[in-house]
Formats: structure tokens, C-alpha cells, sequence
């Protein structure tokens, strides 16, 4: 399985606060699988973000229903920080279109 097929996956773990998927909001900084294993590294847009265990556990619970996924890695990573500018076109169309500036 592709890191492409884990990122899709996680297309569909969603920000519990926002309109958006973690992949289009831009956290997401890198999916690698070895073996049965898979490792993520992924950031907050802030500090202290209240969704931030609701998110983990999101992503650990999508990714161990993947084919062959036994167990998850989760590694919060704050450089380089988030920002805007990580959201992708869809991302930021979600989030305008809920009237959320970016």
C-alpha cells in the first residue's frame, strides 16, 4: 500500500472545529508505512488546540482499518509551523465557503 492510499485515507478524518479534512488543512506533514507499521507526522494550527485528541485517536482508528495495519505512530511535530499557506485549494475553498477567512 502507497503512502498516496494512507493520505487518501486520512482525507477522511475531518477537524472536528472546521469544515475541512486534516490533509486539506494542511496538517499532515508525512505518512511512511513499514511493514505493518505505519508513521505520521502532523502538526496543529495552534498550540493547545482542544480538538487535538480527538484528532489522534481519528487518525489512529482510520489508518488501523487500512489493509495489513497493525499499528500506528503518531509524531506531533511544531517546525515548521503551521500556517494558510499549507492549506490546499480545497481546503481553503471549504473554509471560505463557510465564511471562515483565510
Amino acid at each position: 500500500m502507497s503512502p498516496d492510499r494512507l493520505i487518501e485515507a486520512l482525507r477522511e478524518v475531518r477537524d472536528p472545529e472546521m469544515p475541512v479534512n486534516i490533509v486539506d488543512l494542511g496538517i499532515v506533514y508525512g505518512v511512511r508505512r513499514q511493514g505493518v507499521r505505519v508513521e505520521v507526522d502532523l502538526t496543529f494550527t495552534a498550540m493547545g488546540c482542544p480538538a487535538t485528541e480527538f484528532i489522534l485517536e481519528d487518525v489512529r482508528s482510520r489508518l488501523l482499518r487500512e489493509p495489513g495495519v497493525e499499528e500506528v505512530a503518531i509524531n506531533v511535530v511544531w517546525d515548521p509551523p503551521w500556517t494558510a499557506a499549507r492549506l490546499t485549494a480545497e481546503g481553503r475553498e471549504a473554509l471560505e465557503a463557510w465564511g471562515l477567512a483565510v
